[in-house]
């Protein structure tokens, strides 16, 4: 695997590295070894599967406060997506910065999202399919989110929003305090 550091500390974007013959081709997408190597959480408590029939669906920007906080790797399975990650981290010198970049089953890419990141994303196919590898279960009570319109961030999302859940619209405009 081919760890590429963001312009956000600590996030990550993670290409694999097949091994080619005549049959196809054979890659690792987790090591716990290597994301321990480099500081990284490689806690494994749950998998989730989001799948979305529209292109132009955005879901996000969502995290988990503490005690709930979770570090998790997000891969598209199937169709496209353009996947963002919010630096929340108050003592981060990337607070308040987002950045982000296309996943999509032809390319393989992961990304790795730091605890204290919010992350969202939008398609950019129908029929998309997105694959999370989460290091804490998921708390109710822990869940939070940033409107993926907030003025401070000036997310530029690629293709205008089609598709958004109630709960995403109502998230605040602002960055927590």
């Amino acid at each position: 695997m081919k760890f590429t550091e963001m312009t956000l500390r600590g996030a990550f974007v993670i290409d694999i590295e097949p091994l080619e013959d005549e049959r196809g081709f054979f890659a690792r997408t987790f090591c716990r070894e290597e994301f321990k190597a480099r500081g990284l959480n490689p806690d494994l408590a749950q998998c989730s599967v989001s799948f979305n029939r529209s292109k132009g669906t955005l879901r996000g920007l969502h995290y988990q406060a503490p005690p709930h906080e979770e570090a998790k790797t997000v891969r598209c399975t199937s169709g496209a997506i353009y996947d963002v990650i919010v630096d929340l981290r108050r003592d981060s010198n990337t607070y308040g910065e987002w950045a982000g970049v296309e996943l999509s089953a032809g390319n393989r890419r992961t990304v790795y999202i730091p605890e204290g990141c919010a992350h969202g994303f939008q398609t950019l196919e129908d029929d998309s399919e997105i694959f999370y590898q989460i290091s804490a279960a998921y708390s109710p009570d822990g869940f939070r989110g940033v409107h993926y319109e907030t003025p401070a961030l000036s997310i530029q999302w690629p293709l205008p929003v089609k598709v958004v859940s109630e709960r995403d619209r109502a998230l605040p405009r602002t960055l927590p305090a």
